[in-house]
C-alpha cells in the first residue's frame, strides 16, 4: 500500500512519539487505561448479551445416562448400555458453552498510519479490547497472535480481566522485529496451536495476497472474521506539487505529482478498487467480514456487526 511520505505535521509527530514510546510512560499507560475502562465499560452496558447470542459454544459433550422414558428421542438411545442392563437408557449431554476467542493482529509497518486521531494499530487494540472484554465477561478464554510477516508473539487463551490488560498492553509497547504483512503464516500458526474449534477474529488491513484459501480451509474447523482496517488518508492525494509517498511495509519510497489531477485520479481509484477487491474477495468466500475505519466508532461498527449476525442466525 503506498501511503503519503509526508503528511501534516501532527500526523507526523503522532507517528513519530507513537514508535518511540514502546515503553511504559506516563503517557502510553493513561493511553492504555482508557481503552481498557472504556472497552470495559461499554461491554456491561450497550453490548450486554449481544456477544453471547451470536457466539455460542462448540457443541455438546457426553455427560451421563439414564432410564429411557416415553417420549424420548429414539436416536440418544445408547444401545451398548441397553443390551448390557436388559432396558433401553439414552445418553444425556450438556452443552460446551465456553469459547476460545483468539485475535490475530496485524503488527505490520502500515498499523502505524492514521490520518485522524488514531492509527490504524490503536483501532486494532480498541477493537481487540472489546471483543476480549465481551468474551471475558461470558467466561470464555481469550488468546491472541501477533504476526508481521511472520508470528511474532503467541499468547495463549486465558480468562480474567489481569489477561485482557496484558493483551491490551503488549499492542501498544511490542516492537514488531520485521515490517511486512503474511496473514497466511498466521493462520497457520493457529492451526497448530489450537486443536479446539476457536472463534477467530483477524484485524487487519489485508495489505497482502494469497490469504483466501488458508482462510478457507481454516474456517472448516474455526469460526473466521475478518476485520478489515482501513484510514480515509490512504484513498487521496493532497492537491500539492511533487510529493513522496511510500511503501510502509517495504520502505520504498515514490515521487509523484500531486498536482496533476488525472495522477490524483487515478490513484484513487486504484485505492479504492483494491479495497473493494479486498472485501468482495473475502465475502464471495463466505468469510464474515467488515471493515472499520480509524475515524468510525468501534463499539458502533461491532455493534452493528453483532445486530446483523444475530438475525442471520435466526433465519
Amino acid at each position: 500500500m503506498w501511503l503519503l511520505g509526508k503528511r501534516k505535521q501532527k500526523e507526523a509527530e503522532l507517528n513519530t512519539s507513537t514508535r518511540a514510546t514502546r515503553e511504559l510512560t506516563p503517557e502510553l499507560i493513561k493511553k492504555i487505561k482508557t481503552v481498557h475502562i472504556r472497552s470495559s465499560r461499554l461491554v456491561n452496558t450497550m453490548m450486554a448479551g449481544q456477544y453471547k447470542s451470536v457466539f455460542k459454544g462448540s457443541g455438546i459433550e457426553f455427560e451421563s445416562v439414564r432410564e429411557y422414558s416415553p417420549g424420548d428421542d429414539v436416536k440418544s438411545i445408547d444401545w451398548k448400555v441397553s443390551a448390557r442392563m436388559g432396558k433401553p437408557f439414552i445418553k444425556l449431554y450438556q452443552e460446551e458453552r465456553e469459547v476460545i476467542v483468539m485475535l490475530l493482529i496485524d503488527m505490520s509497518a502500515s498499523g502505524n498510519f492514521g490520518t485522524t486521531d488514531r492509527l490504524k494499530i490503536e483501532t486494532a487494540a480498541e477493537i481487540a479490547s472489546i471483543l476480549a472484554f465481551n468474551a471475558i465477561k461470558n467466561n470464555d478464554k481469550v488468546g491472541a497472535i501477533f504476526f508481521t510477516d511472520q508470528v511474532e508473539k503467541y499468547i495463549p487463551p486465558k480468562k480474567g480481566s489481569a489477561h485482557i490488560w496484558r493483551v491490551i498492553k503488549e499492542i501498544f509497547t511490542y516492537e514488531p522485529v520485521h515490517r511486512g504483512t503474511d496473514i497466511v503464516s498466521a493462520v497457520h500458526y493457529l492451526g497448530s496451536v489450537c486443536s479446539k474449534r476457536t472463534v477467530t477474529f483477524v484485524i487487519s488491513d489485508f495489505l497482502t495476497s494469497n490469504y483466501i484459501k488458508p482462510l478457507r480451509i481454516a474456517s472448516k474447523k474455526h469460526e473466521m472474521i475478518c476485520i478489515v482496517l482501513q484510514d480515509k488518508g490512504e484513498f487521496v492525494l493532497p492537491q500539492s506539487g511533487i510529493i513522496m509517498i511510500e511503501d510502509m511495509e517495504s520502505g520504498q519510497m515514490m515521487a509523484i505529482d500531486a498536482s496533476d489531477k488525472r495522477i490524483r485520479q487515478v490513484f484513487e481509484l486504484h485505492q479504492q478498487e483494491q479495497f473493494k477487491k479486498t472485501l468482495s474477495l473475502l465475502t464471495q468466500n463466505d468469510i464474515d467480514c467488515l471493515q472499520i475505519a480509524t475515524h468510525d466508532s468501534v463499539p458502533d461498527a461491532l455493534t452493528k456487526y453483532f445486530r446483523i449476525r444475530e438475525k442471520r442466525m435466526r433465519k
